[in-house]
């Protein structure tokens, strides 16, 4: 009995070149740990927030540059793990 050249490949097969560490091993991820570390990483930006800073003076009002910023950075953090959030989710109907 002739075999084919798919019986002779394995199903999971992934090619070196794609991903050249799986020559030396395991290279997954670790989702629950970026996702605690990231929501860590928001709650340390809001939590910046209290504290006894100095804003920078513009137009007669205070303006606190830093807060502006840690809010900012706060925000883009949590959209962004949400986005991963959603994308895990959904992973499986692809």
């Amino acid at each position: 009995m002739a075999t084919t050249e798919l019986e002779k490949k394995p199903g999971q097969a992934i090619d070196p070149a794609d991903e050249p560490s799986v020559e030396w091993g395991w290279h997954g991820g670790f989702p629950k740990a970026t996702q605690f570390a990231g929501w860590f990483s928001v709650f340390a930006c809001l939590i910046m927030l209290v504290g006894n800073h100095q804003g920078i003076l513009s137009g007669g009002g205070q303006f606190k540059t830093e807060d502006m910023w840690l809010v900012i950075i706060a925000v883009g953090l949590a959209v962004g793990l949400l986005i991963d959030l959603r994308r895990r989710k959904t992973a499986w109907r692809r």
